[in-house]
Formats: structure tokens, C-alpha cells, sequence
């Protein structure tokens, strides 16, 4: 569940632009930002693993009152900045699939969510394995496409190993790919997780559970690593290729969530639109539900408020869909696909 976080609508939104703007120079960044990712969270599940308890509760009971709330504070805004892209990337998969506006789309997400976290009745395992693959149907559509647009190896190991910030907008644009990459809320989630796994409380158990999810986090980081750089590579050599229509070039030029589908076309032909609808929905409704539980976790740690799990979610999706809503109403698609780019900036 935490590795889905890594895979949402933000991702996707920070890598396209940031493979129609700068081809693969930006590669290094999404390196360096899941390097210390799978640092800091390994460290979160270690605290869970050693202590007993998780990150939330580890705050409340070491620091003052004034630095607690202040901390509480923070964390909630990181699931609030964080619910951002997910909405609004709904909101992207329901105009390609329906032809909704995105405006109306935003509003439907709240209630979308609502019925997800209703269908986990029928097993959270379950639910977490049907987005999984969902969102690994894009996943495998980027790799088929990385396949026949093939991209200079050369060029993509240079840009993943060089560290290069040129051309214009190059250090917005990786302080967006940083910030889509950064989630504080997922080690309050992850440090909570592990202690629903049976432990042994002898010292060598505890010291096999911490290698054991270091390997967990180390895997499912670097099948995000190598999503990430498809999407980039793919969007790289599609934009900066020789033979592309009038229309290609104008949808490059402002690349977004909502008007990316045709660099999947080689794949899946005039379908492109509806798989990568489907797979974006999952997308955004995976994170969301892992936002929702990080919420509860940090609630329930820092307050001790246990909140009903739909409820969480609505107080949340409520203040998030406020700006999405303002925004995607006075400037639509850009300006919503834009918000998501500024949120990222925020959480980096």
C-alpha cells in the first residue's frame, strides 16, 4: 500500500512535464528523491518495529504540547497538499472516460472514494491487489511504448547518473519531481503498518523484521524507480521527436494528465484514452486511500481521535476539493493540472 504513493497522479503530471521539457535530464532527480525515500521510510518501519508503536504516537509522547500540535498541524497539511493531485487526477480519468468536465469531475471524487473504501469489506488484501493491477496496466503500457519509441540508452543513464539543471524552468521542474516523490504522511502510515505484522519480540527477531521490510521497501521503491523513468523516457523521446503532428507538438508544449494519452498510441492504438483513463483512476484512488489511512494513524496518534474511516476521508477530500474545484472552474485543465504541479512544490 505505502509503494502506491509513489505511483500517483503527481508522479505522473511532475514526470510527463518533466520529459516533455528537459528529455531525460532529469532523471537523476527521481533517483536521489527514492534513494532517501527508501532511506527515511525503512527508518519508519524500524521505529515501528522497535518501539511498538508508530510515528504519531512516538511524537505525542516525546515532544511538548506547543511542538506536538505544531507537528500535527504540519502532517495534516502534507495529506491535504497530498490529496491534491489525487483529485484532480480522478477528475482527469473521469473527462477522459466519460467526457465530464473536470470541474464536475472533482466533485465526484469525494463520493468515488466513499464507495472504494466501502468496497474493503470484501478484504483490504484484495482491494490493494485489484488497484495494483490497475495501475501496472499503465505501468506496462509505458514499458511496451519505452520498447518502440526506444530511447538512447546513452542519453538515459547520462540523465539518471549526471546531475544537470539547464534550460529554462529546469529547477521548478525538479523541485516538482522531488516534491511529488516526497510524503511525509507516509511514514506516519508506514511506521503504523508494520505492527499489524506478528513480530518476535526476542532481539534477533526484530533485527530479521527490520531486514525483512527494508527488502519489502527496497523492491517496491525500485519498481517505482523504473515506472518513473518510463514515464519520463517515453515522454522524452516522444516530444522531442522529429515526426510529430501540429497537434502533437501543441499537446507537448503543456503537457498534461488529461492530454497525455496519446504517447501510449503506438501501443494501444485508438483505445490509448480509455486504458490510461482506467489505470489513472486507480491511481488517484489508491493514493487516496493510503492518504486516508495515514490521516487516521496521525489523528488517532497525535489527538487521540479515532475517526470512522469514511469520515476521515470526507473531512479530507472536503478541503481538497476546494481549491481543485476553484481552480479547475476559472482555469480549467491547465490551471488544474498546474495546482498540481504547485502542490508538489509545497511538499518539496
Amino acid at each position: 500500500m505505502v509503494s502506491l504513493a509513489y505511483l500517483d497522479p503527481g508522479n505522473l503530471e511532475t514526470d510527463l512535464q518533466a520529459g516533455a521539457n528537459h528529455r531525460y535530464e532529469l532523471l537523476w532527480v527521481i533517483l536521489i528523491g527514492l534513494i532517501f525515500a527508501l532511506i527515511i521510510q525503512s527508518l519508519a518501519a524500524n521505529l515501528g518495529v522497535v518501539t511498538g508503536k508508530h510515528l504519531a504516537e512516538i511524537c505525542k509522547s516525546e515532544y511538548p504540547k506547543p511542538v506536538m500540535i505544531c507537528l500535527w498541524l504540519l502532517a495534516e497539511v502534507a495529506v491535504i497538499a497530498a490529496d491534491i493531485p489525487e483529485v484532480i487526477g480522478t477528475a482527469f480519468a473521469f473527462y477522459l472516460l466519460f467526457r465530464i468536465p473536470v470541474w464536475i469531475g472533482v466533485l465526484i471524487t469525494g463520493s468515488s472514494t466513499l464507495l472504494l473504501l466501502g468496497l474493503q469489506r470484501y478484504g483490504v488484501r484484495k482491494l490493494e491487489f485489484l488497484i495494483s493491477m490497475l495501475v501496472f496496466v499503465m505501468a506496462a503500457c509505458f514499458f511496451g511504448e519505452l520498447s518502440i519509441v526506444k530511447p538512447p540508452a546513452k542519453e538515459v543513464l547520462k540523465g539518471l547518473f549526471i546531475p544537470k539543471l539547464k534550460g529554462n524552468g529546469a529547477t521548478g521542474d525538479a523541485i516538482a519531481l522531488l516534491g511529488a516523490l516526497v510524503m511525509p504522511h507516509n511514514l506516519f502510515l508506514h511506521s503504523a503498518l508494520v505492527l499489524s505484522r506478528k513480530t518476535p519480540s526476542s532481539v534477533r527477531g526484530i533485527k530479521d523484521a527490520c531486514g525483512f521490510f527494508l527488502y519489502e521497501s527496497g523492491f517496491a521503491l525500485f519498481v517505482a524507480l523504473l515506472i518513473n523513468i518510463a514515464v519520463i523516457s517515453v515522454s522524452g523521446t516522444v516530444c522531442f521527436g522529429e515526426n510529430l503532428s501540429a497537434e502533437d507538438i501543441d499537446k507537448c508544449s503543456d503537457l498534461s494528465l488529461d492530454n497525455s494519452s496519446f504517447l501510449l498510441k503506438n501501443v494501444l492504438g485508438r483505445s490509448s484514452s480509455i486504458v490510461y483513463g482506467v489505470a489513472l483512476l486507480a491511481s488517484g484512488q489508491s493514493s487516496t486511500i493510503t492518504g486516508t489511512y495515514a490521516g487516521q494513524y496521525i489523528m488517532q496518534g497525535f489527538l487521540d481521535i479515532k475517526m470512522k474511516t469514511w469520515l476521515r476521508n470526507l473531512m479530507t477530500r472536503c478541503i481538497a476539493i476546494a481549491p481543485s474545484l476553484v481552480v479547475s472552474i476559472i482555469g480549467g485543465s491547465n490551471g488544474a493540472g498546474r495546482l498540481i504541479i504547485i502542490a508538489s512544490v509545497l511538499i518539496g
